[in-house]
Parts: C-alpha cells; structure tokens; sequence
C-alpha cells in the first residue's frame, strides 16, 4: 500500500503495526526487512507531512508587519 494514499492517522497506525511485528521477533528475515523498509518510507512521508504542516502554520502566524513570527507552543494544562 502506497504511503502517499494513506492520511496521516493511517500511516502513524501502519507504523504500530511494524514495531509490533518487529518486536514480536518471530518473523523471516527477508519479511523482517520488507518491513523495516515500509517502516523508513511511512516515517519519511510522515516527516514530510509534518513539515508542511510546521511551514502552514508559520505562515498563518504573521506578525504586524507581515513577515512570519514564530511563537513556542506552550502545553496546556488540564
């Protein structure tokens, strides 16, 4: 299944399922590292998701003069 035809949610789920799969320990070799193969492209495609995302928020965060103001994110507290 291509990367690039999965949301994000999915890829970040697909990813689970090939650490589970790794961790459990118990598969062949050449399946071991068809997965770790999946595993380094969905990490990839989600990496890049991230960043546009980082980059559309920039962009919303302008400041009064226009050019982009980044501020920290601070953790809300519950």
């Amino acid at each position: 299944m291509s990367a690039k035809k999965l949301t994000f949610e999915q890829q970040l789920a697909r990813l689970e399922e090939i650490v589970a799969a790794l961790e459990k320990g118990d598969a062949q070799l050449a399946d071991s590292l068809a997965l770790f193969e999946e595993g380094t492209k969905l990490i990839a495609a989600c990496q890049k998701q991230l960043d546009q995302a980082e980059q559309q928020v920039v962009k919303l965060m302008k400041g009064a003069d226009g050019a982009p103001v980044e501020l920290p994110f601070e953790a809300q507290e519950d």
